[in-house]
């Protein structure tokens, strides 16, 4: 009988309750999407060498865990690589796969999430080599990731791309195939996160073949907005950048980040994108 109550007592301190004690510790998983701009003396003042610092103090003050960064310059790659602290990266340039071109890259925070597998095909007809496709006016390249949560143990799978501003089919096979690598490559259906700039608005055609497939941060987050997150220095106002997610249990809040840094308005012409995602 004494041995009885004793393991109820200890049910009661240790059971249930202190499980949800320990569920409250684990943090939402922070994703960012943030076009971060091309590396162009055009730029006049906006150019990346009166940038980079915004950048920096982003990275250090928001945290987020995973990033998928677009327009991104092997220079630019190779300058945050040495100085965003606590952060690594994959992807390669998309017109070579080696030197040249703009990469898609995933830039994740080491003490929060470890490294499985990475790897990047081509939104093309042919997905394994550098190359262009249907009607784009650029070579696109996805770069695709498994992550695991260091706190939770879990994995998930995460892809980040840059659709073409100018092809319509290519914009549409490209998500499409981008939909199907998913399938193909995410072989322990772990949950996914999708980043990107889409380079189209909410209500365009293309973005229909997502529906039922996975659900977009900004559209389901608890908390939410709906502000542009391509800025064009001030002259434009377009949402044009995009977290798409499945297999988590909620997305507590989604925002776009057009917060000041470093003194700066603009960190780039698009303000970054973030979502928290609960396994």
């Amino acid at each position: 009988m004494k041995k009885c109550f004793l393991l109820a007592a200890l049910g009661i301190l240790f059971g249930p309750a202190s499980l949800d004690a320990a569920d409250k510790t684990v943090e939402p998983l922070k994703v960012m999407s943030y076009n971060i701009r091309l590396a162009t003396d055009q730029d006049g003042t906006n150019a990346w060498q009166y940038r980079y610092g915004a950048t920096l103090e982003m990275f250090e003050k928001i945290k987020p865990d995973v990033v998928g960064m677009q327009e991104v310059l092997p220079g630019q790659k190779a300058f945050m690589d040495e100085f965003v602290d606590g952060y690594k990266s994959v992807g390669v340039p998309r017109e070579d796969g080696k030197k040249e071109g703009e990469i898609t890259a995933i830039y994740y925070n080491k003490k929060t999430v470890s490294l499985v597998k990475s790897g990047t095909f081509w939104l093309s007809e042919t997905p394994e080599d550098p190359s262009l496709g249907w009607d784009a006016a650029c070579h696109r390249a996805t770069t695709w990731a498994i992550f695991k949560d260091k706190k939770s143990g879990n994995k998930f799978f995460m892809v980040n791309t840059h659709l073409d501003h100018v092809g319509k089919v290519a914009r549409e096979e490209g998500l499409k195939l981008i939909i199907s690598k998913i399938s193909e490559l995410n072989k322990q259906d772990l949950p996914i996160v999708i980043t990107g700039d889409f380079n189209v608005e909410p209500k365009d055609v293309c973005l229909k073949q997502l529906d039922g497939k996975f659900e977009s941060a900004r559209a389901v987050a608890e908390q939410t907005d709906n502000h542009h997150s391509y800025n064009n220095w001030g002259k434009t106002k377009k949402i044009l950048d995009y977290i798409y997610f499945s297999g988590f249990s909620a997305c507590p809040s989604f925002r776009t980040v057009n917060d000041k840094f470093a003194e700066r308005t603009f960190i780039s012409d698009h303000f970054p994108v973030m979502a928290e995602l609960v396994f």
